[in-house]
């Protein structure tokens, strides 16, 4: 018998993690100007993404290794193990801290196992991963089975990213601020991809909106292993243009999205309000070859805790 954990990097409702029984850490943020920290899913997307256009800076903090204790230790000391599910390790500190945690009790626990993986994946890559293992679990998987097929699948979770105000990418230090300014006066919208270690990196530079919810269709089209296979959209506050992007997916052949989410405050604050993605499992993804390397490593059954 094993619980999975995730964090809330996965922009999953709270709701549906928990008719999954999925245990969650949540990530905080704060606004400049108050002290007041909020947990992700604390304030109401709709005002959170309202402060953000009236100019209010959030700033995001990763779940410390203490938090993960207090979520880990009473799921092992009621005899349970523990799969922890974590946001890319390339854009966050937060899957660390679950791993910290897992070693520091491996040693208290040895009779249990407790299993961390790094998604490389964020947002609703990161949810399909957590998608996965709760229906490996439900299948019957055993807790190092299911490890091994979420590392297998993490590095083929695709994520095509297209945000809408180029002022938050320069805010977070990966856009000068002249390409910026220029960006937003000429309507140019980049595709944003997290490659196979978990970090952004730039895809494509469009012009107009629309124009750059159609490519990302296109993308989810000619990369997509099964055009019917579940997948999600994730969206900033933008829901008419999520629903837009569907609409484009399924007029190309796609099924409607398995889930339809709202981007959280953690990954908002950094991409801004706009910002429209779709995750899916696809042929090929950015700097695959370096993360493929996770899925040979293998799970042993005699170790009571791993790793990657």
């Amino acid at each position: 018998m094993y619980t999975i954990v995730t964090d809330s990097s996965c922009d999953l409702p709270a709701e549906l993690l928990k008719a999954w029984n999925v245990k969650c850490a949540n990530l905080n943020f704060t606004f400049d100007g108050s002290e007041e920290v909020f947990d992700n899913d604390k304030m109401p997307i709709d005002e959170f993404y309202s402060r953000m256009r009236a100019g209010g800076v959030s700033r995001t903090s990763a779940v410390n290794t203490d938090t993960f204790f207090k979520i880990f230790e009473p799921e092992l000391a009621e005899g349970r193990d523990v799969l922890y599910i974590g946001f890319t390790s390339g854009l966050s500190t937060t899957y660390n801290s679950g791993a910290i945690a897992a070693m520091a009790l491996a040693e208290k626990y040895p009779e249990r196992t407790i299993i961390p993986v790094d998604t490389t994946c964020a947002s609703g890559g990161e949810g399909l991963m957590v998608h996965y293992a709760v229906q490996q679990r439900d299948n019957g998987a055993s807790i190092e089975e299911n490890a091994a097929f979420i590392r297998g699948r993490g590095p083929s979770v695709c994520h095509y990213v297209a945000v809408d105000d180029l002022m938050y990418l320069k805010r977070g230090g990966r856009l000068s601020a002249s390409s910026a300014i220029v960006g937003n006066m000429l309507n140019i919208k980049p595709v944003i991809l997290v490659d196979g270690d978990g970090h952004l990196q730039k895809a494509a530079s469009i012009r107009g909106r629309k124009n750059c919810i159609t490519a990302i269709a296109k993308k989810f089209i000619e990369l997509a292993i099964d055009l019917q296979e579940p997948y999600v959209i994730s969206h900033a506050d933008c829901l008419e243009e999520a629903r837009f992007l569907e609409s484009r997916i399924v007029a190309m052949g796609g099924a409607p999205a398995a889930y339809l989410t709202d981007m959280g405050p953690v990954i908002g604050s950094h991409a801004g309000p706009g910002t429209l993605a779709v995750f899916f499992e696809g042929r090929e993804r950015g700097g695959v070859s370096a993360a493929a390397k996770v899925c040979e490593k293998p799970v042993s059954a005699d170790r009571r805790t791993a790793s990657n």
